[in-house]
């Protein structure tokens, strides 16, 4: 794993956590749009940088239109 893809999914885990604290009404919105993330052992897993970038836009857009709505 690439220091760019290591940095994305640190970024998701953050944001991740960010919804579970703050942000608890989203939460079952969050296995919506885990199908994302990588399936399988960590050997067999493999990781799409564009779909990993693309679930963190979604997390991001999630609590900003949540925001903007309350």
């Amino acid at each position: 794993m690439n220091d760019k893809t290591r940095k994305i999914l640190t970024d998701i885990s953050t944001v991740t956590r960010d919804i579970e604290e703050n942000y608890p009404e989203l939460q079952k919105y969050l296995d919506e749009t885990q199908s994302t993330l990588p399936q399988g052992g960590n050997q067999e897993a493999e990781i799409n940088e564009k779909e990993l970038k693309s679930y963190l836009e979604e997390l991001k857009k999630m609590i900003s239109e949540y925001n903007s709505k309350h």
